[in-house]
C-alpha cells in the first residue's frame, strides 16, 4: 500500500452508492434499507454532518448526522468496514463528529451487537429512549 495512513475529514456530501457499499461492508446494512435507492440518497442528501475515515481514497468509516449543531447531534450512522475494525477508527469517527458540533449532545441508539460497545467509549448510557415507527402507534 502506497499510504497506510487512515485520514478523517468532515465532508460536504456523502453519495448513495458509496454509502451503501459501507454498510454492507460494515455489516450496518442488515438494518439499514439498502435495497431501496430512493430512501438512501434521501438519507444522504439530507444528513447535516458526514465525517469520512478514508484509506488511499477508499471509505472505510462513516459517522452520518443530523444536527442543529446547538443542542443535539443524532449520530445516525456509525460504520466502519470489517477489515478495518478494531484499529479506533469508530472512537475517532465520534470524536471528530463531536468536535464538529461542540455545543450539541451527541445521541446515538446503538444497534443490538454495539450495546457493549459505547460504553468502553466514555460515552454514558441513557435508559429513557423512546421510538415511533408507525404514527397508528400513537395513542390518544
Amino acid at each position: 500500500m502506497a499510504n497506510t495512513e487512515i485520514t478523517y475529514q468532515r465532508e460536504d456530501t456523502l453519495h448513495a452508492e458509496e454509502f451503501i457499499d459501507i454498510l454492507k461492508r460494515s455489516t450496518l446494512g442488515q438494518r439499514r434499507p439498502i435495497d431501496d435507492i430512493e430512501r438512501i440518497k434521501m438519507m444522504c442528501q439530507n444528513g447535516d454532518l458526514f465525517i469520512t475515515a478514508r484509506h488511499d481514497g477508499k471509505l472505510v468509516g462513516i459517522a452520518r448526522s443530523l444536527s442543529d449543531f446547538a443542542f443535539c447531534t443524532y449520530l445516525s450512522d456509525l460504520a466502519v468496514d470489517e477489515q478495518y475494525q478494531r484499529q479506533g477508527i469508530g472512537i475517532r469517527l465520534i470524536k471528530e463528529t463531536k468536535l464538529h458540533s461542540p455545543l450539541a449532545k451527541l445521541i446515538l441508539l446503538a444497534a443490538p451487537a454495539a450495546v457493549d460497545y459505547y460504553p468502553k467509549t466514555g460515552m454514558t448510557k441513557f435508559a429513557h429512549c423512546f421510538l415511533l415507527d408507525k404514527v397508528n402507534d400513537l395513542k390518544a
